[in-house]
């Protein structure tokens, strides 16, 4: 039992299952307010996985009960070393600020020069950052095209990187079998260029079969992968050095289109794929539920770092690979957001928060 004050990072566990297979291993806190999933975990036979996790609640301090356990009824759980970091809201705050004193910000020395170079005293002057020190955007659709309003406020707010919301999809680039179109991506991708914004190719190919071109659905496998391959031999040659990322097989840790038909290796064949074509654009994993919920095992933490293991033996060391993790909240368990990215930053990759959005609710800012 721990007394819980606002939150409480479970900074580790060491879990190990019984059998012969990984076993998905949840952590559970029980409050006044019922059971809080707190984090998951692939727990391994015969060795020791470390969890992580952390919850964070409105309610009033009070204490908890920690359980870990599993839907598989046969095995054993072993529990070793666990460590827990109760926190209030003013400490977290507070950690917050040390981390952007010491991550964002740097001390600068100016000399302020007049036309022949002379340093001048006394003299107020002020400074106004015009643009981002980190990569942030938003997404743009094809409206901005054509839009003044619109195309007003995107500019105004400076961002330095977008997206195409849906207009690189192949269901949008191709909606008949062998009628390519890509003159709405390509006008936008000239429009974003015209402005100093880079772009995020997103994507070559989604692993949501409710999202394919109509055409694909019923090809025979053999007919499925020549389409796969005229695809990126299409798309990924023509953005080349036009786009700085891809996310190359969209959400391929929840969904299966093309591995249920093509077999278990095609999503790291489509990796090994546009590698091949073009050598300096960094590829995405993307998928949603990493750091959103922590009860959603296909994504987790060490699910992600199990897919990027399989990338890595695929690629080599040549390929340049970061994670995405999409961001879509109903509302933030700040405490495990924390603990999967500390899992996600194992890996020494780049992590991306590739398309936050917030559903409305009380206590936002």
């Amino acid at each position: 039992m721990v007394f819980f004050f606002w939150g409480v990072l479970l900074n580790e566990a060491w879990i190990q299952v019984t059998g012969t297979r990984s076993i998905p291993v949840s952590v559970i806190f029980k409050t006044s307010q019922g059971f809080k999933p707190a984090g998951l975990v692939l727990a391994q036979a015969g060795c020791w996985s470390m969890l992580k996790g952390g919850l964070t609640m409105d309610s009033a301090s009070g204490p908890v009960e920690l359980y870990f356990q599993s839907k598989n009824t046969s095995i054993d759980i072993w529990v070793d070393s666990v460590s827990l970091q109760p926190f209030t809201k003013e400490e977290w705050r507070s950690h917050q600020d040390q981390s952007i004193e010491k991550v964002r910000k740097s001390k600068v020395r100016l000399q302020v020069l007049d036309a022949e170079g002379n340093p001048l005293r006394n003299t107020n002057f002020s400074i106004a950052q015009s643009n981002a020190g980190f990569p942030i955007g938003a997404a743009m659709n094809q409206n901005i095209l054509k839009n003044n309003g619109y195309q007003n406020w995107f500019l105004s707010k400076k961002f330095p990187i977008t997206t195409f919301e849906n207009e690189m999809k192949w269901y949008s680039t191709e909606k008949s079998q062998g009628a390519e179109d890509y003159s709405v991506a390509d006008n936008m991708l000239a429009y974003a260029s015209q402005h100093g914004i880079k772009v995020r190719g997103h994507n070559i190919f989604w692993e949501d079969p409710h999202y394919q071109p109509n055409w694909i659905t019923n090809l025979s496998p053999g007919d499925l992968k020549t389409a796969t391959n005229k695809r990126l031999s299409s798309i990924v040659p023509r953005y080349k050095g036009k786009v700085i990322a891809w996310d190359v097989d969209n959400e391929n840790m929840h969904f299966n289109f093309f591995t249920s038909k093509l077999g278990a290796g095609i999503s790291a064949s489509f990796y090994q794929s546009t590698h091949q074509l073009d050598e300096q654009t960094t590829l995405f994993l993307n998928d949603f539920n990493t750091i959103e919920d922590s009860r959603d095992g296909a994504a987790s933490p060490s699910k992600y770092l199990q897919k990027v293991g399989e990338l890595r033996r695929v690629l080599g060391d040549g390929a340049k690979i970061a994670i995405g993790v999409e961001g879509h909240f109903s509302s933030a368990n700040i405490a495990y957001m924390r603990s999967a990215l500390d899992t996600l930053a194992s890996a020494k990759l780049p992590i991306w928060i590739t398309e936050l959005d917030v559903s409305s609710g009380p206590n936002q800012v």
